[in-house]
């Protein structure tokens, strides 16, 4: 039976502005995503009937449905029947080191290697674009998360512009492992308190969205300036987050304290990333910070910028 094994990076948020509504009912975003090296590993494997089976070795992930690495094959599934037919299904074992409900597309990834696997075991030869159309249909991350590196995110986080990726800067990341914040009552707190100063116009978000492909963050990291980087980290989010989560208020203030080029909350959170320009200075900032932080669930990360997305490791067919 064919089988794949694949690496699939998190995702942090080096820049997030809300913009605006969208007819759709999510919010007008400009964004920039950053593929980092921690990574789950994804096993694909083809079983030779109708059915898809899920494993993982973290309590917290569903085997059903809810998951999304399923619900791409599903999709495929949908989108190309023949070749359901023709294969099967296929048993997904995913090995978690992403931390789950963490701000870092987890769940997203696993997404994008599962459809990675699929068009590779059912031999379908889809191109990316056509891998990232399918992707924009399960979740806003998963199209970043298929080609990784460093992008620009537009709409709802599905349209991307490439930027010039590196992987000179190192992150520590920490999260409290039974903290989680609703995506969802993020953003809708935060179109409840500032939904005053969105823009309305389609031309508008057009020029906002532009101004952030040629702002200073986006000049900053063409020329790998990790300071200016570090200086011009941004989340709308935090307006709402940091003010009802002491927790992560805490970790941003600890990071702060402890003389790394910059941090911030990636995505909704609750994760909190700070940028070092070593791996020796990020192993430093992380027990520093322990140090500070007398909570014991609080988990720490040490790893790197990456310059891609989805990597096949070994196949056998």
């Amino acid at each position: 039976m064919r089988s794949y094994s694949l690496i699939a990076p998190a995702k942090i948020n080096l820049y997030l502005e809300i913009l605006g509504d969208r007819p759709d009912g999510y919010h007008e975003l400009a964004m920039i995503l950053q593929s980092i090296e921690l990574a789950d590993q994804i096993e694909v494997r083809a079983i030779g009937t109708d059915t898809i089976l899920i494993h993982c070795d973290h309590p917290q992930v569903p085997s059903d449905s809810s998951n999304l690495a399923y619900r791409a094959v599903e999709l495929m599934a949908k989108v190309f029947p023949d070749a359901f037919a023709k294969f099967g299904g296929v048993e997904i074992t995913i090995k978690k080191h992403i931390p789950v409900a963490a701000g870092l597309a987890g769940g997203s990834t696993n997404a994008a290697a599962v459809l990675v696997a699929v068009d590779m075991m059912w031999q379908l030869g889809l191109t990316q674009p056509e891998l990232q159309d399918l992707a924009a249909q399960l979740g806003s991350d998963v199209p970043f998360c298929l080609a990784g590196g460093t992008a620009l995110a537009t709409g709802r986080g599905e349209q991307l512009n490439s930027l010039s990726a590196f992987n000179s800067l190192y992150v520590v990341l920490a999260k409290d492992r039974n903290l989680m914040i609703s995506t969802p009552w993020a953003y809708q707190a935060y179109r409840s308190e500032f939904g005053h100063t969105y823009v309305r116009d389609t031309q508008s978000l057009e020029s906002r969205a532009h101004r952030v492909h040629s702002g200073p963050i986006v000049n900053a990291i063409r020329h790998k300036d990790g300071s200016q980087i570090g200086r011009l980290l941004h989340n709308d989010l935090e307006k709402v987050v940091l003010p009802t989560t002491p927790q992560v208020a805490q970790l941003r203030e600890a990071f702060q304290s402890s003389g790394v080029l910059g941090t911030m909350m990636s995505g909704s959170g609750p994760t909190v990333f700070a940028l070092c320009e070593s791996e020796a200075h990020a192993q430093e900032v992380r027990q520093r910070v322990r140090g500070m932080i007398a909570n014991p669930d609080v988990d720490f990360w040490v790893t790197r910028f990456s310059t891609r997305g989805i990597q096949i490791v070994s196949s056998v067919t």
